[in-house]
């Protein structure tokens, strides 16, 4: 069960984006862009909060058209809240032009904002997250994924339960509360919804969503993670989660929208199924 409004909410966001990011994705940068750019950076209307600085790590592979719209959204909902923020763009050689338009965002908000750690080819999530974690600054490292799933106005909401309960790690579900998910058709729904309950009944790791990618860590605790988790693809999630557990630490969770990509195909496909079932049955016998 999802909510129809939050979710169309969320939906109309990225079509009223388009005109925004147009510039940049034909290759220039808009000048209206440029000035709500150099408005946000200003803060205005938004209070300063010192002390805590969050560290985005954004993975891309071919996501041309889509990183325009979700960099924009990060900046306004950042700048709104007033939380000191970076995000790390880590492109794996996409062949579609994505590090040429990260390029061009880095311009626009600055490279204080927006760093590029580009790699040469596609390496695989963990070790993208490993790379980016090398360079982030922040004490706090969010993780999301760059095609507009996750909606970064639930970010305010993520640090918000970070801090009521001093959790290590605040997790995105679709499965508690009003979350849930928007644009996606009955094949998928049910691939989520097997996964997701295979895995509580095998694993039981007291969260209740754990194929999900947007996420808060400390980080020194996503640092500890990636270096304890084996996993490769869509399982690398689900062993985040559980080896949290495993080293007794905290999670809380954050009820959230996730809406299917806009532009570009879905990643997910049939060799990531096998995998993900290869990956679940080794965590039930080593876990």
């Amino acid at each position: 069960m999802f909510a129809p409004c939050r979710a169309q909410a969320v939906r109309a966001d990225t079509f009223i984006l388009r005109a925004a990011a147009g510039g940049i994705v034909g290759g220039e940068a808009s000048t209206s862009c440029r000035r709500g750019a150099s408005n946000m950076a200003s803060g205005e209307g938004a209070e300063r909060r010192r002390g805590d600085r969050y560290s985005v790590l954004l993975p891309t592979y071919n996501e041309r058209e889509n990183l325009p719209l979700i960099v924009w959204l990060l900046v306004r909902y950042f700048d709104e809240s007033g939380f000191d923020y970076e995000i790390i763009v880590i492109d794996d050689g996409s062949p579609d032009g994505t590090l040429e338009v990260a390029k061009q965002l880095e311009q626009i908000y600055g490279s204080d904002k927006i760093l590029l750690r580009p790699r040469a080819k596609k390496l695989g999530l963990g070790t993208a997250y490993i790379h980016g974690i090398q360079h982030a600054t922040g004490n706090f490292v969010i993780i999301m994924d760059a095609d507009l799933s996750h909606h970064p106005k639930f970010i305010p909401e993520f640090i918000k339960k970070q801090k009521e309960g001093n959790y290590d790690v605040v997790s995105g579900t679709r499965y508690r509360g009003d979350g849930g998910v928007f644009g996606w058709d009955l094949r998928r729904k049910l691939i989520s919804r097997g996964a997701n309950f295979v895995t509580q009944v095998l694993l039981r790791p007291g969260a209740s969503d754990l194929t999900g990618s947007f996420r808060l860590y400390r980080k020194e605790v996503l640092q500890k993670l990636v270096e304890k988790c084996v996993s490769k693809g869509y399982v690398f999630q689900m062993e985040m989660i559980v080896r949290a557990r495993q080293l007794n630490y905290s999670i809380g969770e954050v009820p959230i929208t996730f809406v299917d990509r806009v532009y570009g195909e879905s990643k997910l496909g049939g060799n990531e199924i096998v995998s993900f079932l290869k990956g679940l049955l080794h965590l039930f016998a080593t876990t």
